[in-house]
């Protein structure tokens, strides 16, 4: 009875740091770790202990033969991955954790953020020293990306956010809620009172597309409908209007599929999950019955994963249907473009009002050119067609924000740094306001312990100054703003 990995995988390699006999794979050393979509258990190599399964944070690894419905496929796609043979026992180089020098008194750190890059920076620090670290968040709520980025029906991915919880419940941290940095505090201050500060910020501005009408009451960056449907207290209640039937999405990644997933699913399904009752409401209340999603380039090249797109196909009550426009090429088996056979396809006419029943309908090779409307959205321009539609969602991408006093690249839109160290004193990054927006959850588990590897480095080397200030006279700094 082997194992298998399944849809909710975040590739923070947990599961491979206890496997025994190293099947589970790709490793964080071999070349092709952090370009999979999932991480996979050979089934030839496993030894059935369930030692991956008890690791796992996010309940993604399951017996395979206990294995039913849709995620039976997944112990075929863990199987096929090995096609040309186990890659066979070959282990790395041991790895052992760092510590401070012995005569390094404990650093006072500052971790700007509480979403995953935040809690694996926290975790790394609480391992390796004897720190004391003060994280901060603009928000009122811890979370960061698991609490207001993951979407509500993927409970076992958010589960997660539970590690990171206990992370900042440690005696030696201490969270600091709706502290703005740049507001309440800058950043001057914020390092006058740590020996470093780690920022782990994001990247929370949406990219735009440049066309005309793309700032409408009604055309939304993912973000915001994301944000909206996880309770986020940044985003107003009434922010996303459901009363048209068709919604259009820009962009076929992970995210529009979930917004997709969420706009289509039977309200009463996801009445269990941690979405926010304001949202839940206007499920309910929603004519929203088919949602487009436009794709600039063909199926090949959609930036979906499989284990998403398999979910959506299983959406109880809803029809996918392809509609691939200029010339289509030959499906490779291995391809995205191979997940579409069997589902209904050929041209839609989306000049007229869905038809009955739900529908998600794929549209590739197709870009906006404008948004239409006077007071709010009434329609897309797609090559030349106007789409009637209530709703338009951009989802290409996001991009960091600059945080005042801390130097920012505009043109990547990320912070500059080098291994996560910041052209500043004592200021360090980690996250997607490190490498960009690139990358799942457990992407930030090897970006974090890289910054926190850079750190120790300059501890090590005396290159951190004392800081002017200590911990009650920051609280009290606290207090009074």
């Amino acid at each position: 009875m082997a194992y298998a990995i399944t849809q909710t995988c975040c590739n923070d390699a947990s599961c491979v740091a206890v496997c025994p006999v190293n099947c589970i794979h790709p490793t964080p050393d071999e070349p092709d770790f952090g370009t999979t979509e999932m991480l996979y258990i050979d089934p030839e190599t496993c030894i059935d202990c369930g030692a991956c399964a008890d690791a796992c944070p996010v309940d993604a690894v399951r017996p395979a033969d206990l294995l039913s419905g849709p995620e039976q496929v997944y112990s075929e796609l863990n199987r096929a991955h090995f096609g040309g043979g186990s890659p066979g026992t070959v282990w790395g180089a041991p790895r052992f954790p760092r510590s401070l020098p012995s005569a390094a008194s404990a650093p006072r750190v500052a971790v700007v953020g509480t979403g995953p890059a935040a809690g694996y920076t926290v975790q790394s620090l609480l391992r390796s020293t004897d720190a004391e670290i003060t994280v901060l968040d603009r928000a009122p709520l811890a979370g960061g990306l698991v609490r207001f980025g993951v979407a509500p029906d993927h409970p076992a991915t958010k589960q997660i956010g539970d590690t990171f919880a206990g992370a900042f419940r440690h005696p030696r941290v201490r969270v600091r809620l709706g502290v703005e940095i740049g507001g309440n505090l800058s950043h001057a201050e914020l390092a006058a009172h740590h020996h470093a500060v780690i920022y782990a910020v994001g990247a929370e501005a949406s990219r735009d597309l440049g066309i005309p009408g793309e700032s409408l009451p009604g055309s939304l960056p993912a973000t915001t409908v994301v944000r909206w449907y996880n309770g986020s207290p940044e985003v107003p209640v009434d922010a996303v209007d459901l009363a048209g039937e068709r919604a259009v999405i820009v962009g076929n990644g992970n995210v529009a599929l979930d917004i997709a997933r969420i706009l289509l699913s039977d309200p009463d399904g996801l009445a269990d999950t941690p979405i926010a009752g304001h949202a839940l409401a206007a499920l309910r209340a929603s004519k929203v019955r088919e949602v487009v999603l436009l794709g600039r380039r063909g199926p090949e090249h959609a930036a979906y994963t499989r284990p998403e797109f398999l979910a959506m196909r299983e959406l109880r009550g809803v029809t996918v249907h392809v509609d691939v426009r200029g010339e289509p090429t030959a499906a490779d088996p291995d391809s995205k473009a191979a997940l579409l056979h069997g589902l209904p396809s050929g041209p839609v006419d989306l000049g007229f009002p869905p038809p009955e029943g739900k529908r998600l309908v794929l549209r590739f090779g197709s870009t906006p050119g404008a948004v239409l409307g006077e007071h709010g959205v009434r329609a897309v321009r797609v090559d030349g067609e106007d789409v009637p539609a209530g709703l338009f969602v951009r989802s290409i991408g996001c991009r960091g924000v600059a945080v005042p006093g801390v130097p920012f690249d505009a043109a990547s839109g990320v912070i500059p740094n080098e291994r996560g160290r910041v052209p500043a004193p004592g200021t360090y990054v980690v996250g997607w306001a490190k490498r960009g927006a690139h990358g799942g959850i457990g992407a930030n588990r090897a970006c974090a312990a890289e910054t926190v590897d850079t750190l120790f480095d300059d501890i090590a080397a005396g290159r951190l100054a004392e800081p002017a200030h200590g911990p009650k006279e920051f609280e009290r700094l606290l207090r009074a703003r």
